[in-house]
């Protein structure tokens, strides 16, 4: 077995030497638990992905000792259908499968395999706590315990209904809602311990299940679904207290890049909410900011958390940890705030990933959440439902952080195909003809678009093409 991995959080006390029982597969190999820790409108805004301004101090240390995917991304920018994507490991197909936060699916792929259903069926205890398959009740029935959500209805469509399950907890937020939508202010900060609000419902929750499973004779597949920093931006007042809004820096390009094809455009979801201002409001934008750093840093508390209980169990030695953003979102950059676009910021995802004995570092090979789920087959020795998944297993990455599987990824949303690579990331909406391109090597924040420009000529009949054989392969034109 390898050597016990320590994670050195603050105040976690050494693991013992006992070490519990791993389920071997048909060849005798032990199968590794999985952990996969899921947050909500996560970017890459952490310090393992180099932002100063943001306290992360655990995902930063489990980072240290894991994995990080330089060049993650979704496989579209909303919730509902990005889950349901990662969770069959099948590409969005516009109009028709995964395309917005409704997606299900039970619905738009009723003869899909979950991953919750393959590993339940392969001997693996399966438990759903938090926000992970975005509806509850969307093959619910493929984990082993019913999908846990704090109250006994879950969440759905109109969580967000003031102040239907608590999301806000001081008395003055109630002075604020939308009269449109009956939701509360976009942020909140409340005096109150951290298992105050969901998330850390969400995590006593899950540190309760890896006691539990601790014992069991067979491997686990737990997952644990955080809701923050999702909207709206409520957090345990020291995590505000973290940051000085003056000083935390903001977007150097709040404005829209000439020529960016009218389908690239603000979400309107911030808008749900009440006390909200436009994205030309240097205070609103200050406000959505340090609410949103506040978030992190609160998820990053809960998330040290239950890492600290995964080592004191001895369980740290055996058990694949994967911490994701479902997708990215925009803090001001181009006046954009929120997702549900195919700019960098809406796309790009933070993927981390601890295989004990496996690479550490960083590793700039591209990655799409369709990959996840034949990867997490491949490290725990099952087969594949090879003829329903679209991803390709990053493990040979996971053994050698400088070699790649795949070169290129691809992203829809909204009758939009996006092609991204190492340097370019180039988009097209079949429809009306518009096209963008992004030549990340030159121009990292997406301030210009020169798919007009002669000297671009050859990347983007490339690219293009290379969208047209991969809509084709997996049929993903429209029908």
């Amino acid at each position: 077995m390898n050597k016990r991995l320590i994670f050195t959080f603050v105040g976690a006390v050494v693991s013992s030497g006992c070490k519990c029982v791993m389920a071997a597969n048909q060849d005798g190999q032990k199968r590794m638990n999985v952990l996969l820790v899921m947050c909500d409108d996560l970017r890459p805004e952490l310090g393992c992905y180099g932002v100063e301004a943001i306290r992360t101090p655990n995902i930063d240390r489990f980072a240290a000792q894991s994995l990080v995917f330089d060049n993650a991304y979704c496989n579209i920018p909303v919730s509902g259908a990005s889950r349901a994507s990662l969770f069959t490991g099948m590409y969005p197909k516009f109009p028709h499968r995964f395309v917005n936060y409704t997606s299900r699916i039970s619905h738009d792929a009723p003869n899909a395999i979950a991953l919750s259903q393959w590993f339940t069926s392969h001997g693996y205890h399966t438990i759903s706590n938090g926000k992970v398959i975005h509806h509850v009740e969307d093959k619910a029935d493929t984990w082993s315990e019913a999908p846990w959500r704090l109250h006994p209805k879950g969440y759905d469509v109109y969580w967000a209904e003031y102040n239907k399950w608590e999301l806000w907890l001081n008395s003055e937020s109630g002075k604020h809602m939308n009269p449109k939508t009956m939701r509360g202010p976009f942020s909140e900060m409340a005096d109150v311990p951290d298992t105050a609000y969901d998330d850390g419902h969400v995590m006593l929750k899950t540190i309760s299940d890896l006691r539990r499973l601790k014992s069991r004779n067979e491997p686990f597949f737990l997952a644990c679904g955080f809701w923050k920093p999702h909207l709206p931006f409520c957090a345990p007042k020291k995590y505000w207290d973290l940051y000085d809004r003056a000083s935390i820096p903001m977007a150097s390009n709040r404005y829209r890049p000439k020529d960016l094809p009218d389908e690239v455009k603000n979400s309107n979801e911030i808008n749900a909410y009440a006390r909200v201002s436009t994205p030309t409001d240097e205070a609103f934008l200050r406000e959505v900011k340090h609410g949103y750093y506040a978030c992190v840093s609160y998820v990053d508390a809960l998330f040290g958390r239950v890492m600290e209980e995964l080592n004191t169990l001895g369980l740290a030695d055996n058990t694949i940890v994967v911490l994701l953003g479902d997708h990215g979102w925009n803090l001001g950059e181009h006046g954009f705030v929120g997702k549900h676009n195919l700019m960098d910021c809406a796309t790009r995802i933070p993927l981390i990933v601890h295989v004990p004995g496996m690479e550490q570092g960083k590793s700039a090979s591209m990655v799409e959440l369709v990959d996840l789920y034949p990867t997490l087959c491949d490290l725990c020795h099952l087969p594949k439902p090879v003829a329903q998944l679209e991803g390709i297993s990053f493990l040979p990455v996971l053994k050698d952080k400088k070699t790649d599987t795949k070169r290129n990824v691809f992203v829809q949303w909204e009758g939009g195909d996006n092609f991204i690579d190492g340097r370019y990331s180039y988009a097209e909406w079949p429809k009306s003809g518009h096209r963008m391109l992004f030549d990340h090597q030159e121009d990292a924040a997406e301030n210009k678009n020169v798919v007009g420009e002669i000297k671009y000529s050859k990347v983007v009949n490339r690219a293009a093409k290379t969208i047209r054989k991969q809509k084709n392969k997996y049929r993903l034109n429209a029908k």
